[in-house]
């Protein structure tokens, strides 16, 4: 089941002991996104460019994504697409509870996870903007009861910046099993301080990146201790309720779970299910990994950041300091992982920046990426674990960036004709055949990269048509074939059939 819309906005961890390779390939950066992005020489819409008709892509968007909910047996997927101040398109599909059922929809929340750290690093720069710290003062004296053993003599400071960008040698993780399943016993507050003692330093200070969800939950610390706020007070009033994010919130509303909040289910088993993930909550971690929100409200995070970043007026940050924020920082030494303050941000082939956040909680993974150049935003959830969102976020990417003159061509041939599933086995599973920009189009299904499995046929004759080469020059002929009642239910290509699956 899907569900979509197009409306105007108002003015994670990664698994223990992940490796870097696992890391590039995870959904948490955006590096995977970024590599595939590249493989499309255009860039996308600029501003001063005439509105392009993108009705033919966000149907094709549909179709893929619906496919790859069934291929990719994932429960439920919503996904988001932001230019600037609109959401250019948003949907849904699947269930967000399958034994209801309850359908997935744009609206439906889920554990954001890790881009919860995004909040936590937008508060530190407000109280930044305040002068009640600064971004080298060291833990120490924002924190007075931190104790954890630094092993290196020789080690500079632990300082707000380096626990920003995952640059402090800290340990990846407070001193308690919340990965384990099933309950995740997350730590208090009170119990990741207490267990601080029982902890050393992995690395000197600003020597290595080490990505870690303990610096974040000591940020969040921090905020309550220079604020004299609770961390939740601080972040709502600060930034959700002037961003009107109302479906964001520092925790998982347990009175929802399982309607308004969908359930997380795991990782695919060897029978290929997802058994239920149990509830959590992060509690004491909740500056990193706590947050619930949807994709339509991380689309009104984005857009405030597009906002700010073309404007000289504050709202929230003055432009300048999210212009820092998203800035490289910190540079590791492999050269492989670049980090702002709380964001990861990389350089794209075109010269556009992009910057953003993913997250990986028990039964949930999401991704919230943003092109600064072109000022659009690409935010995708998905209620079960072993998944890549930044899989559909590339491949929406693609799909929008294959868009020409973005105008339906002016022609009789009526294409509704012929669109439909057809059954492409046993060499394949399915072909969907639509229509873009005045010519056929053919896709596999299900497909990694969608934008590059697309075919496109010229219209010859009747219902003859002919494969468009990527030279220009054309191919093999297909030729459509219609049943007693002059529907089409077949083609022929190189002397075979492949039938129409639905009407």
């Amino acid at each position: 089941m899907k569900t979509s819309s197009n409306l105007q906005l108002p003015t994670s961890y990664f698994p223990p002991r992940t490796s870097y390779f696992q890391l590039l390939t995870s959904s948490f950066t955006l590096l995977p996104f970024l590599f595939l992005l590249f493989l499309f020489p255009n860039t996308v819409l600029s501003q001063d460019e005439e509105k392009k008709d993108y009705s033919e892509a966000f149907n094709l968007i549909e179709v893929w994504l619906d496919a790859q909910k069934d291929f990719d047996k994932l429960p439920g997927i919503s996904a988001a697409v932001i230019e600037d101040q609109e959401v250019l398109w948003s949907g849904a599909f699947g269930q967000a509870n399958k034994s209801q059922p309850v359908p997935m929809t744009a609206e439906t929340l889920c554990s954001i996870c890790s881009i919860s750290k995004l909040f936590t690093a937008v508060s530190i720069m407000t109280l930044y903007e305040e002068g009640k710290l600064r971004l080298d003062d060291p833990i120490e004296s924002l924190l007075p009861n931190y104790d954890l053993k630094q092993q290196f003599p020789e080690s500079g400071p632990i300082t707000v910046r380096s626990l920003l960008t995952h640059s402090s040698g800290l340990p990846r993780e407070a001193n308690a099993p919340y990965w384990t399943g099933p309950d995740f016993p997350f730590p208090t507050k009170e119990e990741v301080n207490r267990g601080l003692k029982e902890q050393e330093t992995l690395y000197p200070a600003s020597t290595y990146y080490q990505y870690s969800n303990l610096a974040l939950t000591l940020l969040g610390e921090i905020v309550e201790q220079v604020s004299g706020q609770t961390y939740d007070d601080y972040v709502q009033e600060h930034i959700l309720t002037p961003l009107q994010m109302g479906n964001t919130r520092t925790e998982l509303p347990e009175n929802l779970y399982g309607s308004s909040l969908a359930i997380g289910y795991s990782a695919l088993d060897r029978e290929g299910e997802r058994p239920k993930v149990n509830f959590f909550q992060a509690k004491g971690i909740k500056a990193a990994a706590g947050f619930s929100s949807n994709v339509l409200d991380l689309g009104k995070f984005a857009s405030w950041q597009f906002r700010l970043r073309d404007t000289t007026t504050a709202e929230i940050l003055k432009p300048a300091t999210l212009k820092l924020m998203q800035q490289v920082h910190f540079m590791d030494p492999n050269w492989r992982s670049s980090w702002g303050l709380g964001f990861v941000v990389y350089k794209g082939a075109s010269g556009s920046t992009w910057v953003g956040h993913g997250g990986s909680c028990p039964g949930y993974r999401s991704t919230l990426q943003l092109d600064l150049k072109n000022k659009r935003a690409y935010a995708v959830m998905i209620n079960a674990g072993g998944t890549n969102p930044n899989r559909y976020s590339s491949g929406i990417y693609g799909i929008l960036n294959k868009v020409k003159s973005g105008k339906k061509a002016d022609t009789d041939i009526k294409f509704e004709d012929y669109t439909g599933y057809y059954d492409a086995r046993p060499w394949g599973s399915e072909e969907y055949i639509g229509s873009w920009e005045g010519q056929l189009m053919m896709i596999n299904l299900p497909s990694r990269t969608p934008a590059d499995n697309i075919t496109l046929y010229k219209h010859i004759e009747g219902d003859t048509f002919r494969r468009v080469r990527d030279d220009g020059e054309l191919g093999e002929t297909v030729v459509f074939e219609r049943n007693a009642e002059g529907k089409v239910y077949r083609y022929t290509q190189h002397g075979n059939y492949v039938y129409k699956m639905k009407p």
